[in-house]
């Protein structure tokens, strides 16, 4: 990608301008009918990344059309700079869709980010998409109990600040955590995750699908 950062000062400068840009309230899109999950896998050893983009009918959570990306990583390992490897092989794979989704569903996080500038948050401002992200630990910070049925929740916080919420989408299995991103309020994040998971599976099915399209996109080269 022309003009992407090379250095972490240029991707320090690009992420604080993606920040003050994000809009971490909403309160989210209207008549979603396409939501997409976005995943990205990367090559046990080497720099070859793919990256899914797997859009959903809202309703039935059946498989409306998908994308996949395969390159080399365009940015070095960086704690904190993450997205700077995983964008540009999103922006592919989401160019091979022939719609546009109303909402994005990453794999990973959004505000809940020591920058507070996530996958998610970074995303949905470069496509002006609703975004949010769902993750499978709760990274830096912290939460307190939460019942053990579905659809209980508890504030995730980096001191006294909630930066996203554990939501359990299983009876008595361990939480995901979702953040913000873009143009979603966390009410609306966490309602979206749940509907996601109402067929069962711990991890919303948008991600899910999305994982498993990634990883058979790397393994074919």
């Amino acid at each position: 990608m022309d003009g992407w950062p090379r250095t972490e000062a240029e991707a320090l400068a690009v992420q604080a301008g993606i920040r003050e840009r994000a809009d971490a309230v909403g309160p989210g899109p209207e008549g979603v009918r396409l939501i997409a999950g976005v995943d990205v896998a990367y090559q046990v050893e080497g720099e070859r990344v793919a990256a899914a983009v797997v859009v959903l009918d809202a309703g039935t959570l059946e498989v409306v059309e998908q994308a996949t990306a395969v390159g080399e990583a365009k940015f070095p390992y960086v704690p904190g700079l993450l997205a700077f490897r995983e964008i540009p092989p999103v922006l592919d794979a989401m160019a091979g869709l022939s719609r546009r989704p109303d909402l994005l569903v990453c794999d990973g996080y959004g505000y809940a980010h020591p920058r507070r500038v996530g996958l998610a948050v970074h995303l949905g401002v470069l496509l002006d998409l609703p975004c949010f992200g769902v993750a499978k630990s709760p990274f830096l910070y912290r939460h307190g109990e939460l019942g053990p049925e579905r659809g209980a929740t508890a504030a995730l916080t980096d001191g006294e600040e909630v930066v996203g919420r554990a939501v359990r989408t299983r009876a008595g299995v361990k939480p995901v955590y979702v953040s913000v991103g873009h143009r979603v309020g966390l009410a609306e994040a966490c309602a979206y995750t749940l509907a996601l998971t109402a067929g069962g599976f711990r991890l919303p099915e948008s991600t899910r699908r999305a994982d498993r399209a990634c990883r058979d996109a790397l393994s074919r080269g």
